[in-house]
């Protein structure tokens, strides 16, 4: 598609600016680090993760979207056997890959293996915008690979597939986002879509709430799948952010990032 790196970029950077300067304008929580070394942090692990994507296009015969064009041209998956309007099959995929998003971080939270990779992400000490783009690099290959897959069986449009990539951004950015929502207000929207206070309780040090509230955009699935927890225990302002035992400078560091998974 013409001109779909350029949108998504713009997409994600105007999103970041926007996230960025509400919580400085009307932060949730007082921050437990210096944001400083963290956003280095946070951001050099994004951009490590960019590049292994980058590596991947070299090797593989296509990513997401490039999976999505040759499921077409091919006539593979699901929505190229069926006759649906072009919007249905559109919104469908897109609800399709936000399940399986839900599903696929409990899954990383399960396996053993998996979690490792995943817990970095969760030591984060601090819950801001940037936390939304700090996955461990192999993490994000894995989850490309998972994407390609589905996008071959689904047979997702490829305006579907670039349309979730921009939401799924947008969304991790606003419910990673240290911003006070009014009460009302969210209540509201987490009726819907995952809130800041709704995944806050996510990235809880108590293992019984990280455990819990797993969707990136809408809420749906956890309440359906009774994975829902409204509210931390110790309320937002109270709670602990990170792991156990990792309540130190250390997720901090590039390098101690990159290495956590290996680590005994």
């Amino acid at each position: 598609m013409p001109n779909e790196t350029l949108i998504r970029l713009s997409a994600f950077f105007g999103l970041f600016v926007v996230f960025a300067l509400w919580e400085a304008a009307r932060p949730r929580r007082a921050r437990t680090m210096p944001r400083s070394r963290r956003w280095l942090t946070n951001w050099a692990i994004s951009i490590i993760d960019t590049l292994t994507l980058r590596a991947m296009a070299l090797v593989l015969p296509v990513m997401a979207t490039g999976a999505a064009l040759d499921a077409a041209a091919q006539g593979w998956g699901l929505f190229n056997r069926l006759d649906w309007p072009a919007w249905l099959e559109i919104l469908l995929a897109v609800i399709v890959l936000d399940l399986a998003i839900w599903a696929q971080h409990l899954v990383m939270h399960k396996v053993p293996v998996l979690w490792r990779l995943h817990r970095v992400h969760h030591v984060d000490r601090d819950f801001d915008v940037t936390t939304a783009i700090r996955f461990h690099p192999v993490e994000i290959a894995l989850s490309m690979l998972i994407k390609i897959g589905l996008v071959y069986a689904l047979g997702a449009p490829v305006i579907g597939v670039i349309g979730f990539a921009i939401i799924l951004n947008g969304m991790a950015m606003f419910n990673h986002a240290n911003i006070a929502l009014p009460r009302r207000l969210d209540a509201l929207l987490r009726l819907i879509v995952v809130t800041p206070d709704m995944h806050r309780v996510h990235h809880s040090v108590r293992r019984e709430e990280h455990d819990s509230n797993y969707g990136f955009n809408l809420s749906l699935w956890d309440r359906l799948f009774r994975t829902y927890s409204p509210q931390p225990a110790g309320g937002h302002n109270g709670m602990t952010i990170g792991l156990a035992g990792h309540q130190d400078e250390r997720p901090a560091s590039l390098g101690w990032s990159l290495m956590f998974p290996f680590r005994p």
